[in-house]
């Protein structure tokens, strides 16, 4: 890892109608637009799905980073994240982001440990740190096998 801080940019082109550009560097462009909750065509990445996908995303590779430092053997993650928007005070903004993880290790796995290292995950998760938002997680482990 290199040292912090570390520093990302991504830009947007747009126009009055239609998709938001987003670009990045080294990253293909991506096209968003309102969800369909908002009024958008749906069909697209809206930022709304983008900020529960970057929590899901970074709780995926936060769990690979410590399973591989805690020499955890698994086979499969299998993760999804709700978030929950509201209108509070007269802001909206996600009051809860639910993680659900489920977890397959082999057979002879130490199933507490595996779960103690997802629960690690979401606590050392640098995207959901970093959101004013009540975080859960739902985590289970099953054995292949």
């Amino acid at each position: 890892m290199q040292e912090l801080p570390h520093h990302y940019h991504v830009s947007a082109k747009a126009v009055p109608e239609g998709t938001v550009t987003l670009e990045g560097n080294d990253v293909p462009a991506l096209e968003t637009a309102p969800p369909k909750e908002f009024g958008g065509p749906g069909g697209h990445w809206s930022p709304e799905a983008l900020l529960v996908g970057a929590v899901t995303d970074c709780f995926i590779l936060t769990f690979r980073a410590i399973a591989r430092a805690s020499k955890l053997d698994w086979t499969a993650l299998e993760c999804g994240t709700e978030g929950k928007l509201e209108r509070i005070d007269r802001v909206t903004r996600f009051t809860e982001l639910t993680v659900t993880a489920h977890l397959t290790v082999p057979a002879g796995t130490d199933a507490d440990k595996a779960k103690q290292l997802l629960e690690k995950s979401e606590a050392s998760c640098l995207v959901s740190n970093s959101l004013n938002s009540t975080i859960h997680l739902h985590a289970s482990v099953g054995q292949a096998g």
